[in-house]
């Protein structure tokens, strides 16, 4: 019998730049040069912050071209620490998706395309170097690699871990004993089991990878950022899909940063 292929994923979100956090910036690199063997990667979304793009009036005096320098250099630094042959993706999140949504009260539409990253070389084809996936909740906007889904999220609630992990394995088309991960809320999660009562296990796992951007950011002033926090996880798994009667075919952990 063929032996199967073995992936090693490791996984990070919302770095909001410019305002990603220089110590939290080096963590993530350190992190990533003591993690052997990754053959996978992925920066679950919200690259930027888009502050040009936002409905909600902000006194940020950066520009998009400031955010798009910053995030291809941070993008560039862990290009540089993974392996060669490694993986990479990108889920976009909704603050990159809104430099692009169709939305009229955020980027007018003649402006679209002049301020899509992608059409911006002076920053060194980074972003040509990742695989984006799309803003969607459908299975286009799902990185799947075994039992394993990675996607950026949608609802903030403190149920939608779970709730949002099991509507994406509906898109995904229900993969018995599979794992979501992402990102969005910025309150790091560990793989938990999904449970359909309190006594009743469900065959469905979810973590959430937290923020590698600010703690504490202006617009959040009056929020509870209590238990916000940045994270890594690292997933081992069999690379293609295994059948439901191998059972659960991914180990994980959540490294959080120390604060």
């Amino acid at each position: 019998m063929t032996e199967r292929r073995k992936a090693k994923i490791a996984a990070i979100s919302c770095t909001h730049s410019p305002f990603t956090p220089p110590e939290t910036h080096r963590w993530i690199l350190d992190t990533l040069s003591n993690i052997p063997d990754l053959t996978h990667f992925g920066h679950l979304g919200d690259v930027f912050e888009s502050s040009a793009a936002s409905v909600h009036p902000n006194e940020d005096t950066h520009t998009l071209s400031d955010e798009y320098e910053h995030g291809a250099n941070l993008l560039r630094s862990i290009r540089d620490v993974l392996p060669n042959g490694c993986n990479r993706w990108i889920c976009t999140g909704n603050h990159d998706d809104n430099i692009l949504a169709t939305d009229p009260r955020r980027i007018p539409r003649s402006l679209r395309s002049l301020v899509d990253w992608r059409n911006h070389p002076e920053f060194g084809d980074e972003f040509e170097q990742w695989h984006w996936v799309p803003y969607e909740k459908s299975r286009k906007g799902i990185y799947k690699v075994g039992q394993c889904l990675f996607y950026h999220g949608f609802d903030c609630s403190m149920t939608s871990d779970e709730l949002e992990g099991l509507q994406m394995m509906q898109c995904a088309g229900w993969i018995p004993f599979g794992l979501t991960v992402r990102g969005h809320t910025h309150r790091p999660v560990e793989p938990t089991q999904s449970m359909r009562t309190k006594k009743v296990p469900l065959p469905f796992w979810y973590a959430n990878v937290g923020t590698c951007g600010p703690l504490k950011p202006n617009y959040a002033k009056r929020k509870d950022t209590s238990m916000w926090g940045a994270a890594i996880i690292v997933v081992e798994c069999v690379w293609d899909r295994p059948s439901r009667l191998n059972g659960k075919c991914w180990d994980a952990e959540l490294i959080r940063m120390p604060q």
